[in-house]
């Protein structure tokens, strides 16, 4: 059977990342590796990295912080498994996550992207469904009972629509996914495209909901959130679609590019966004998040 890594790319809060790390390693199926890779400087955590003892367990800290694209980027180049997790420093595995997914890869042999089922948690851990969630799941997720198989164009199509992947629970195969690696010059979508170059590379995914095996941190969004990121965020977000949706009609898949070239749910998360910026007088950001909501490669 394959041979998993989970990667863990590491910065903020100490106490959140041991509690990650600590559910890597009571996994019920042991045969895994953790490389933790840390772009933090908080003093004490070499040492806590020390004292676990556990073999399976590889921690490196970064010389100079390298952000976050470039970590993640890291990440992927360290990974040496059939197949890799570079999960959250904040999310959460529940024990049989790794058999699970295992099972998936088995009765999917050579599949590129696995995706399980994953339940939403809030800051301090308690299960949580906000409106980001529930919109991927009713007007953007396919409506799948057990496991379902997509790729290509459909699945193209569907994720440039709507983001509805968790990414960070998601198991990539590790041939793959060191053949792509992430883009530099994405910092906040670099998630979707790398989905997106794999569907290209002619890569699949199979998604099971029927088991929920992960749990994905979304933190609560402050007025200082809205400010960071009215602006870059969207910028690259549509800087993204354009230039997928090119690629896309170039390829023709033209039902992705029309997706691209909409985007739909990008376009909603703007609008939520800019009563906040209204009510921070954050003209730079309005300005930002409007062109962004009512605007499309359509008009």
């Amino acid at each position: 059977m394959a041979t998993f890594d989970f990667m863990l790319p590491y910065y903020g809060d100490v106490r959140l990342m041991q509690d990650a790390v600590r559910s890597v390693l009571a996994q019920t199926d042991r045969d895994l590796r953790l490389v933790v890779i840390d772009d933090g400087r908080e003093p004490e955590v070499p040492g806590w990295f020390a004292g676990l003892d556990d073999e399976r367990v590889h921690y490196t800290r970064n010389e100079h912080n390298l952000g976050i694209t470039r970590n993640f980027q890291k990440c992927v180049e360290l990974s040496e498994a059939d197949y890799v997790v570079i999960m959250g420093c904040d999310d959460l595995l529940h024990p049989d996550y790794l058999r699970t997914v295992r099972g998936l890869v088995g009765a999917h042999p050579g599949i590129g992207m696995v995706q399980p089922g994953v339940e939403v948690i809030d800051g301090d851990g308690r299960v949580s469904q906000g409106l980001a969630d529930n919109t991927k799941k009713r007007l953007y997720a396919p409506q799948v009972k057990g496991s379902r198989l997509m790729a290509g164009e459909e699945l193209a199509a569907s994720v440039l629509r709507g983001n509805w992947l968790y990414f960070p629970s998601i198991a990539w195969r590790g041939e793959a996914l060191r053949k792509v690696n992430f883009r530099d010059d994405y910092s906040v979508i670099q998630d979707l495209a790398l989905v997106v170059d794999l569907l290209e590379a002619g890569e699949g995914m199979v998604i099971d909901a029927s088991a929920t095996v992960f749990q994905y941190r979304r933190h609560a969004v402050s007025e200082s959130a809205v400010q960071a990121f009215s602006g870059t965020r969207f910028t690259e977000a549509a800087r993204y679609f354009h230039a997928v949706a090119e690629r896309m009609d170039a390829r023709g898949w033209t039902k992705a590019a029309r997706a691209a070239r909409f985007h739909s749910a990008s376009r909603l998360h703007a609008l939520t966004m800019l009563p906040g910026a209204l009510r921070r007088r954050h003209s730079e950001g309005v300005r930002a998040l409007a062109r962004h909501a009512f605007t499309s490669g359509q008009d």
